[in-house]
């Protein structure tokens, strides 16, 4: 049974194993993500080279993939790590920067879940539309809109590829393809800081390196850092700026008493 101490208890037991988060990601956000990695009690190491990817990923109790400024020979690596990883059965994240936009991201993604058995993807509600099948808008990197059920094209992705799906937004939708959840917690602000979206990928990481239920490591995830972004934004007035600075603090300073007081997660 569900409960938020389930979240909380999470939360300590990152805190207290310190995994080691391998991250081949985005070179504009990499600095983000390695920073909220730090500040949620993993450790982060940003290692791309082709060469190393697999020695690495051994090392690590979650592996990160984020597609944000992708080239041929990045999504390569991308592969061997991750192959690497299932060897070993250390879980993989996949974010899909951009999926939608241009035909190089959307085959690269296809090509990673082919290749990899992922257990994460997580993306914004347009990039995980694209890869479901339905027609949605991404301009750059940001989700424009999408036609058709999200809810129906997540849970039929989590299927085929048989892991847990994340389509972040306004709320958040956690799915296996059997349960269902909207995580609430976050605020306006977290749209309004370039690397927030990668940042969360990040997080999910962190959460998959101590959680094997991934669809739980995922909720746990995205609810404390929406609850960070919360505590962030504080009372008063502030820019994006502050923000960001205040959300590392936040994240760093997150207890197990405030997650299970302000987690809002509506299973359906």
């Amino acid at each position: 049974m569900f409960s938020k101490q389930n979240i909380s208890n999470n939360l300590n037991k990152v805190r207290q194993n310190k995994p080691l988060v391998h991250h081949i990601t985005n070179q504009v956000t990499i600095s983000e993500c390695a920073n909220i990695t730090l500040c949620f009690g993993a450790l982060p190491v940003m290692a791309h080279s082709l060469e190393e990817v697999a020695d690495m990923v051994a090392l690590a109790g979650s592996l990160v993939l984020n597609i944000g400024t992708l080239t041929p020979t990045q999504v390569q690596a991308m592969i061997k790590a991750g192959k690497k990883a299932n060897q070993l059965n250390i879980p993989v994240i996949l974010d899909p920067v951009g999926a939608g936009a241009t035909e190089l991201r959307t085959k690269s993604a296809l090509n990673i879940l082919s290749e990899v058995k992922v257990s994460i993807l997580k993306g914004n509600a347009a990039e995980i539309a694209v890869l479901a099948g339905l027609d949605a808008v991404v301009r750059g990197v940001e989700a424009a809109e999408v036609e058709g059920n999200l809810v129906e094209g997540a849970k039929l992705l989590a299927e085929k590829y048989d892991l847990v799906v994340a389509a972040t937004g306004v709320e958040d939708l956690v799915t296996d393809g059997k349960r269902l959840a909207w995580v609430e917690n976050g605020h306006p602000l977290m749209g309004r800081v370039v690397g927030t979206g990668c940042m969360g990928a990040s997080v999910v990481g962190v959460f998959a390196a101590v959680e094997s239920d991934y669809f739980l490591a995922t909720l746990s995830a995205l609810t404390c850092f929406g609850i960070a972004g919360e505590l962030a934004a504080g009372e008063g007035r502030l820019g994006p700026g502050t923000f960001k600075t205040n959300l590392f603090d936040s994240a760093a300073l997150l207890t197990a008493e405030q997650v299970e007081k302000l987690s809002k997660i509506r299973m359906v």
